[in-house]
């Protein structure tokens, strides 16, 4: 799968992630932290990548652009260290793999994960 590591994703996650096989770019590796989350979303859309990011922005994005791509994986744990964040990010990649490749929205919280199909209405 192709991810998108959003600013906040950090370097053990994004290693994580290529360390499953992943295809992972980060936002900063390729000049794109400075730019819009809305131009994050249409890159994301155009490689065929997933995004991983802490912005809740990207959900605001999802839901008024109509959109059934990409996928986002918004991590929401109170505690947001790799240590805390990268195994429930690689457990949302290993339970919701088909999903992600046909366009929802994972809220990743602490104890649970909320997700919803895309587009969102």
């Amino acid at each position: 799968m192709k991810f998108f590591a959003d600013m906040g994703v950090s370097a053990d996650t994004v290693a994580a992630l290529r360390g499953s096989g992943h295809d992972v770019v980060h936002v900063r590796d390729i000049g794109f932290h400075e730019r819009l989350d809305s131009d994050i979303l249409a890159e994301a859309r155009a490689q065929g990548r997933v995004v991983v990011t802490f912005d809740l922005d990207f959900g605001d994005l999802l839901a008024a652009g109509g959109e059934s791509l990409p996928s986002v994986i918004l991590v929401r744990t109170h505690n947001q260290r790799p240590e805390v964040a990268t195994p429930r990010v690689m457990d949302v990649v290993q339970r919701f793999a088909q999903e992600l490749e046909s366009g929802i929205l994972v809220v990743v919280e602490d104890s649970r994960f909320r997700f919803r199909r895309l587009p969102l209405r």
